[in-house]
């Protein structure tokens, strides 16, 4: 197999039509190679991971948060779109979220996190794996290609974490409140279990003050709730804390 050009080069850049999408470099596809958009909010990552990839990977698009992954992955439609867990925007499970069914790319999410709540919330979200940053050049390109033929990829010692947390009987399939819930809402919905502060919660999504306090009555009235003292039991009982 050939070479694959020099994928990405200035951010922005474009086609011979125009400057294109931002994220999207304006290289021509490389025939054979598993097309692959890449999201994490630290660029100097990405240029590692870009580096350590095989010639059978061609990154087709960058991006380092939430809004500009979603924007990337439409334009691009990749085969396979390396996803980070924690992002600007609402993280990689508000990706999942606002794509689903929009696309038909494959998520693997490749993240520094081992955490049970971010592993099983972007497999429910619909990752097609979840591997760590520990992982090797080759293991990565490996993992990108067999996710691309439609297997599931897990790093070794979260396969079996992630068996036993699915075949757990004491954990519903669907819960029907939880559900009723947006992705956001969930996040703020943990945050204030957690003992965060309204200002605490906005800095970390990225969001205003005004924003968290709307998501909190939305969360109230949806759960028949009265205040955040409740909703922090309601979601300690569901384990979300």
């Amino acid at each position: 197999m050939s070479e694959s050009p020099q994928a990405g080069g200035p951010v922005g850049a474009g086609g011979p039509d125009g400057p294109g999408v931002p994220g999207v470099p304006g290289v021509p596809g490389v025939p054979g190679a598993r097309r692959v958009v890449l999201v994490d909010d630290h660029q100097m990552f990405r240029t590692g991971v870009k580096a350590e990839l095989g010639p059978s990977i061609e990154i087709v698009g960058e991006a380092g948060d939430v809004d500009e992954a979603v924007t990337v992955i439409k334009a691009t439609q990749p085969d396979v779109v390396l996803l980070d867990v924690h992002l600007p925007g609402g993280g990689g499970i508000e990706v999942l979220r606002r794509l689903q069914g929009v696309v038909q790319s494959r998520f693997l999410a490749l993240s520094v996190s081992d955490a049970a709540e971010d592993v099983i919330g972007v497999v429910r979200g619909g990752a097609r794996g979840y591997v760590t940053k520990t992982i090797s050049g080759p293991e990565l390109t490996d993992a990108v290609g067999r996710v691309a033929e439609g297997d599931a990829v897990f790093s070794p010692r979260l396969a079996g974490f992630v068996l036993d947390a699915f075949a757990a009987t004491d954990v519903p399939a669907v819960d029907p409140e939880l559900d009723q819930l947006t992705q956001r809402e969930r996040e703020v919905l943990r945050l204030i279990a957690r003992g965060y502060a309204y200002k605490e919660i906005a800095k970390e999504l990225f969001i205003s003050v005004k924003t968290v306090e709307t998501h909190v009555s939305s969360v109230l009235r949806k759960l028949q709730l009265s205040n955040r003292h409740e909703l922090s039991r309601w979601a300690a009982a569901r384990r979300l804390v």
